[in-house]
């Protein structure tokens, strides 16, 4: 039940959006190191972030036979980083015994199949089919009360699925080639109903097109001792 601090922070959220804020993630300290749980809605308010309060979360970047990346758009509803296009799913693996594994990333991966199931509807991907490139570290706020302060795991999976979109998580996606996602981070740039989520462009700033055209191969461009600090 909300408390009154509650009910004004979530003035005018979509009732489910603010459910899924209760929802317990892993509290970490900067060497990826689990010390704790925290709500999804204290881990993303910026004064905790300012105190340095880290979590865990993962990243997936699902590409089709063809090649092409499946982005997505998020909802409306979201409250954070609302109408911004993302990669295919971006979310936390949860305080729970099957999401908190390290051992193989086992915890990311177990988080990313089932909220790829609950963001997009695809149930095709499995935990052998997800792999695991690197981590990084970033903060960015969404506005000027949330923001993310996390510890992210870069998984990639390269096959062809189903999407059948939660309307409430995703307002739209798309597969797009190398050159159509340059051709949306240029439309970005002058036209500000296109929005970028902070960590999609800084994954595409530095790595992605590596980890891109290597996409027969990843064994050359995995990294999965490095935490990378943006």
């Amino acid at each position: 039940m909300m408390g009154a601090a509650d009910s004004e922070i979530f003035q005018g959220c979509d009732d489910e959006q603010v459910r899924l804020m209760a929802e317990m993630c892993i509290e970490i300290d900067t060497d990826d190191n689990a010390i704790g749980s925290v709500s999804k809605k204290e881990a993303h308010l910026m004064p905790n972030i300012n105190k340095g309060l880290l979590h865990r979360a993962f990243s997936v970047f699902l590409f089709n036979t063809e090649g092409k990346l499946l982005l997505q758009q998020r909802a409306t509803e979201k409250i954070t980083f609302p109408d911004c296009w993302t990669n295919t799913c971006c979310s936390h693996p949860l305080s729970r015994p099957e999401e908190i594994l390290t051992k193989d990333q086992m915890g990311a991966k177990n988080a990313a199949v089932r909220k790829l199931d609950h963001e997009l509807g695809i149930t095709g991907v499995t935990t052998d089919q997800l792999e695991f490139l690197t981590r990084i570290q970033y903060m960015a706020p969404s506005d000027g009360m949330w923001g993310e302060h996390e510890i992210d795991y870069i998984l990639f999976a390269q096959c062809d699925v189903e999407v059948h979109a939660n309307e409430n998580e995703v307002r739209a996606y798309k597969y797009v080639t190398q050159d159509e996602l340059k051709d949306l981070f240029r439309q970005s740039e002058t036209d500000e109903s296109v929005k970028i989520t902070p960590w999609f462009k800084l994954i595409c700033e530095t790595l992605l097109y590596k980890w891109w055209d290597n996409l027969a191969c990843l064994q050359k461009v995995k990294d999965v001792e490095t935490i990378h600090r943006f």
